[in-house]
């Protein structure tokens, strides 16, 4: 392989390390501070002296995330959302490009089907309509309340239409002459094909199902049913009450820390899941989105 080692290539290699470098410390920095924090004395933060190092190293901050408040409850929820939400993401988004990627002389109709998901893409029902909804559908206090609304992601539906599209139509084309039926295409042929599209759009509802707080309060009466961003959310705005209503039952935990270091605590704990599984997805980010845009 021949490296082009002229000086314009050098200075672009080195500006372009340079911004990627201080956009990456952007990023990382803020996590770090974060984790300081939450690592460290309440006096220590209310004095403004943690950086990037806790300073006088304690965990009571954690012992109070864990035993105190309603983390794991809300984790509970948040875990629940994000496995049957990705589910249910994926099965409408498998059923409903497979048919969309024929050509409209293979399925009548096919453009004005389009036009219909694209519009409910670029212009949503609102939230007063949605949230109606939810209350004549009898929804409201329920896990599918945060899953129905936003079962199909027309762009993730999109990204695996064009990728079934950019597939060689001689692969289904074999098998019907070999006798399978359209089920037994989708399952047996375009599936194991499907695995790295699938896996992207997989990574967008994950990411989206545990990110998502405001749909939680809204469609969630009863605080114990929050999924736990929603509750990372309300400790946002009223963590001292949440102390307050646990001081009789962790006076020693509460006297070493304060409203700053559990809510750090609290906040990194709950991007922990996303950041262990996030690793082994990553790869089929650019993979997936690539395939899916330009084939099709």
């Amino acid at each position: 392989m021949i490296y082009d080692k002229s000086m314009s290539r050098r200075v672009f290699l080195i500006i372009n390390y340079t911004i990627l470098l201080l956009i990456s410390l952007l990023c990382i920095l803020p996590f770090i501070n974060l984790l300081a924090v939450s690592f460290s004395s309440s006096a220590a933060v209310s004095a403004g002296s943690v950086t990037f190092w806790p300073v006088e190293f304690t965990t009571k901050a954690y012992e109070f995330a864990l035993t105190g408040g309603s983390f794991f409850s809300s984790l509970w929820v948040a875990i629940q959302r994000t496995v049957i939400g990705t589910v249910v993401n994926l099965v409408l988004i498998v059923l409903t490009a497979y048919p969309l990627s024929k050509s409209k002389q293979k399925l009548m109709g096919r453009n004005i089907y389009m036009g219909f998901f694209i519009v409910t893409m670029l212009f949503s029902g609102g939230l007063i309509p949605t949230y109606l909804v939810v209350v004549k559908m009898g929804l409201i206090d329920s896990i599918w309340s945060l899953i129905l609304p936003g079962a199909l992601p027309v762009f993730s539906m999109i990204i695996l239409m064009n990728f079934i599209r950019g597939l060689p139509e001689e692969i289904e084309e074999s098998a019907i002459i070999d006798g399978a039926g359209p089920v037994q295409v989708l399952l047996r042929i375009l599936l194991p094909l499907l695995k790295p599209a699938l896996a992207t759009v997989g990574l967008f509802s994950i990411v989206a199902h545990w990110n998502s707080w405001f749909d939680g309060i809204i469609y969630m009466n009863n605080p114990d049913n929050y999924p736990l961003q929603s509750y990372l959310q309300t400790l946002l705005q009223s963590f001292e009450q949440i102390m307050l209503k646990s001081g009789s039952d962790y006076t020693q935990l509460l006297s070493m820390m304060n409203a700053r270091t559990g809510r750090a605590a609290q906040m990194f704990l709950g991007a922990i899941p996303i950041l262990l599984v996030y690793p082994f997805l990553q790869k089929y980010f650019t993979k997936g989105l690539v395939l899916g845009s330009v084939k099709g």
